[in-house]
């Protein structure tokens, strides 16, 4: 593990800095409204049970990273998952030549969500897009591959919704926006950080090529209110 000790608990350094305006909130606990982005999480494992009650709907389902409450309400399902690998940059990587890269707007919300379906139909939601900057690449009209900023702090912004449709896979996409993205952070004087599944082997591989480095493995976990 590195410096940086926000992105040990990144849902809750993002929900009490970067995105202060969106977060709902009790003293020790915060949550994206749910068209953002199912993330919720709690300042340390002593977080107030009843502060979870008043924020999470009957039924509903959350995700949080890092930290996990010690005690739960009753009849609430906590799921622990195998644990993600988070990774930062903070070294510039070569930019590979490529087809343009251009900002996604309110005209690509649709593809974008179509596109990212395919990847991660839990957690690109209707307001997605406002946590963040999107970029993407057009191919043939039609939005080949994409990149964000999700989760983020003052020092540290994350990279999300790396994706590209398959039938333009293995063109180098990903690799192309991924270290545009990071380039352009680092220049900024953030440091990208993102996180992917162990067994996610062609993903991580990508990006330890682009010179991301493991930070540490973080817990992962759903909570439903039943």
């Amino acid at each position: 593990m590195t410096g940086h000790p926000e992105l040990d608990n990144p849902i809750w350094s993002s929900l009490r800095t970067l995105h202060r305006g969106l977060a709902r909130a009790a003293d020790g606990v915060a949550r994206y409204p749910a068209g953002h982005a199912p993330f919720l999480a709690v300042a340390d494992m002593d977080a107030d049970p009843r502060e979870l009650e008043a924020l999470v709907d009957p039924g509903e389902a959350v995700y949080l990273l890092g930290v996990v409450p010690r005690s739960l309400p009753p009849d609430w399902q906590l799921q622990a998952f195998a644990p993600l690998a988070q990774m930062v940059c903070d070294v510039p990587p070569a930019l590979p030549a490529g087809p343009p890269m251009l900002p996604l707007g309110d005209g690509h919300r649709g593809e974008a969500r179509a596109l990212t379906a395919l990847v991660y139909p839990h957690y690109f939601r209707p307001d997605t897009m406002d946590m963040g900057r999107y970029f993407g690449i057009l191919q043939e009209g039609r939005l080949a591959a994409m990149i964000g900023e999700r989760l983020g702090s003052p020092a540290a912004r994350e990279l999300s919704a790396i994706c590209t449709h398959p039938d333009f896979a293995g063109r180098g996409h990903a690799r192309r926006l991924t270290a545009m993205l990071a380039n352009d952070l680092l220049a900024q004087g953030s440091l990208p950080f993102l996180h992917v599944s162990h067994e996610n082997t062609r993903a991580k591989a990508l990006y330890e090529r682009l010179g991301f480095r493991l930070r540490r493995d973080i817990g992962f976990w759903s909570l439903q209110r039943e």
